[in-house]
């Protein structure tokens, strides 16, 4: 793993830090107002058209611990995860774990909310994925073990603060099809009746939360 280097884990961080010093200069990452221009989370704009809004919180955050927590942990876990799924893989369950944590979101948080944690708790549910499906790999079980109980740990402590714990859940539950669907070629084969059953619901539980968010916003 040391000998490759993790080119799409460097784009993501460069293109999220280049995102927040864009922030600072327009008027802080903290203010609400740069932060809705930027493309944040906002459920009102959402249901009134501008779905975009799904995709770019990822790449925003809020204050310099925000941004310096989750690029560390894009760092390490996403070098693992690119290794192993390849790099175009990798991209894949990142983004489209992005955005499936920020439809959960969409639909059960109102508040304005951004960072790449969704996306970061996608990876987090891809290699449990691996972890389910390759669990005779002594070190993909040992590892997947590991991410679980930090992930348990991080959803409890989300449970008494103010993080967004339905965009974690929903970038995990992203993830964690996601790795089904793409597959893992490099590690070994995964069964296509599970690929079939995870794109299966995949669609159909983000198309009804999506339906769910669009009906609150809107009520």
């Amino acid at each position: 793993m040391s000998k490759k280097r993790p080119k799409m884990t460097i784009m993501l961080i460069v293109i999220n830090i280049a995102m927040y010093l864009l922030m600072t200069v327009a008027g802080g990452s903290t203010n609400p107002n740069i932060l809705i221009e930027f493309g944040a989370k906002d459920n009102a704009l959402i249901a009134a058209g501008q779905i975009w809004r799904l995709f770019t919180p990822m790449f925003l955050h809020i204050g310099f611990q925000h941004i310096v927590l989750n690029m560390v942990t894009l760092y390490f876990l996403g070098m693992q995860i690119e290794y192993l799924f390849g790099p175009w893989r990798f991209l894949v369950i990142y983004l489209v774990s992005g955005i499936c944590g920020n439809i959960a979101s969409f639909a059960f948080t109102p508040a304005i909310s951004a960072g790449a944690s969704t996306a970061l708790f996608g990876l987090f549910g891809a290699y449990l994925m691996l972890g389910e499906s390759f669990r005779d790999d002594p070190y993909i079980r040992t590892i997947a073990k590991q991410f679980l109980v930090l992930v348990v740990l991080n959803l409890l402590s989300d449970l008494t603060g103010s993080i967004d714990l339905w965009g974690h859940l929903g970038g995990l539950m992203g993830g964690f099809l996601l790795g089904y669907i793409v597959g893992a070629p490099q590690i070994g084969k995964v069964e296509t009746h599970k690929r079939w059953l995870a794109l299966v619901g995949l669609v159909l539980l983000f198309a009804a939360i999506f339906v769910r968010g669009m009906h609150t916003a809107t009520a």
